[in-house]
């Protein structure tokens, strides 16, 4: 199609004079404007018509055919996009009509649509970094955490494993009442624990709704999927026992008094280890009565909260450590150092740790679980820095603390989620009822010392 007089567009050779063949270079005209665009092709000049803006139609110009004909597609493609641009009142300037010419020229491949759950999980995990959590008003604008990611490729492993055994396909339309079925049964029979079952269940629930939101499927079968729990019967130090291990001399042990010490703090303020394992100075604040109170966002859920620091133990681990405590190792290290100074300091109670463990209830022992008769363990092997949490929600409890109050502090938003951290046996329970009926008062350690 040889130019016309208000065409935009006009074809240049680079070098007309050249003996050898020479890019073609679109020129494009607009208000008293011109930009260039490359071609990708060549010729050689004694082949090019200049007044038609074309290659000759000569027998030496084997290609002339394909090139006039890309010649003149873009001629037309750019003299619509000049007038789509005028009727919608768009100003022509130079980098509004290269951005859509090189739009045209450079069209972004549309992505392919991961069709079944597999494809779709390994595409979440891949966009992780750069992806908001979702839900929780609290973690709003916040990037998924390295430890949810985690969380996720674990339960992609499990997946993977189950559909090498499933005679169906992961296809999106097939996550329903037969795949929650079979791929719960494939968990038990791994021996998992009913809770660890759930978190697969709930990671499988979280992954089929992002794939909805994101228009990859309609499916909806999942939100009938069951999260079968039970409660877990975790440990928590009493204060005496925490009044032990703070009292035991670890100085020639500087791994073990550093975990130690981390773990005591954590226990009288109620800190998450992602917390207290990167406290900064920064974070002890101190008011205008002169008491101090830690003032942090809570990592996992971006939560405030304001901790009075209250406890003598507290005021000295700040002072020794010039309020920037130790810094943490990883959690794992840190359960592990811990076991040991509980060990050291003879936490060593019989206790009796109740679990559903592949379909079957069962008693954690020192060696794995059993299900017939067994003295349990002793209770330093189930500490874990997530204790010091529970143990600081039990002890504020115990002392007739109100629950909102404590909630307050640990940074809980649902009292449900929170009386979880209540671990209290039936000791216990039935001296704080005679407590409050007046009958006697309950044992405590004064939270300073009376000088």
């Amino acid at each position: 199609m040889p130019r016309t007089t208000n065409s935009p567009v006009t074809y240049l050779l680079r070098d007309p004079k050249a003996k050898k063949p020479t890019p073609i270079t679109c020129a494009v005209r607009f208000n008293n404007e011109r930009i260039n665009i490359g071609t990708g092709f060549k010729v050689l000049p004694t082949h090019w018509d200049t007044r038609k803006s074309r290659v000759k139609n000569v027998v030496d110009a084997l290609d002339k055919d394909q090139i006039n004909d890309y010649l003149n597609n873009i001629e037309t493609a750019i003299s619509s996009i000049i007038t789509d641009l005028k009727s919608k009142q768009i100003e022509l300037t130079k980098e509004n009509v290269k951005a859509r010419i090189d739009a045209f020229l450079n069209p972004v491949a549309e992505e392919q649509k991961p069709t079944d759950l597999l494809a779709f999980i390994r595409w979440y995990i891949d966009t992780c970094p750069t992806r908001l959590v979702r839900g929780s008003k609290a973690r709003s604008g916040r990037f998924i955490s390295p430890d949810t990611i985690r969380r996720y490729k674990t339960t992609l492993n499990g997946l993977e494993a189950f559909a090498a055994t499933y005679p169906r396909s992961l296809d999106f339309d097939k996550i329903d009442a037969g795949f929650y079925k079979a791929f719960t049964v494939w968990l038990t029979a791994k021996n998992y624990a009913t809770n660890n079952v759930s978190k697969y269940i709930e990671n499988v629930k979280g992954f089929m709704s992002a794939a909805v939101d994101e228009d990859f499927t309609t499916n909806m079968a999942f939100r009938k999927f069951a999260n079968l729990r039970e409660d877990s019967e975790n440990v928590y130090l009493t204060e005496t026992e925490l009044e032990r291990i703070y009292s035991y001399d670890l100085t020639k042990t500087h791994r073990l008094e550093k975990v130690r010490d981390l773990f005591i703090f954590a226990a009288w303020t109620g800190l998450r280890f992602s917390d207290f394992s990167t406290l900064q100075p920064e974070h002890i604040k101190t008011d205008d009565y002169g008491n101090q109170y830690v003032d942090l966002r809570q990592r996992k859920t971006g939560g405030r909260v304001q901790i009075p620091i209250v406890n003598d133990a507290v005021t000295q681990l700040l002072a020794k450590y010039n309020n920037c405590l130790p810094a943490g190792i990883s959690n794992q290290k840190t359960n592990d150092y811990l076991k040991e100074v509980c060990q050291l300091t003879e936490i060593n109670e019989r206790v009796l740790k109740h679990v559903t463990k592949g379909g079957k209830a069962v008693v954690k022992t020192s060696d794995g679980y059993s299900s017939g008769l067994s003295s349990g363990v002793e209770k330093w092997e189930l500490v874990t820095t997530h204790t010091a949490r529970r143990s600081f929600a039990t002890n504020m409890f115990k002392r007739g603390m109100p629950t909102l109050l404590i909630m307050k502090l640990t940074g809980h938003k649902k009292e449900s989620e929170f009386l979880k951290y209540i671990k209290i046996d039936a000791t216990e329970t039935l001296d704080l009822m005679r407590h409050y009926l007046g009958q006697k008062p309950a044992a405590t350690l004064p939270l300073r010392k009376v000088s």
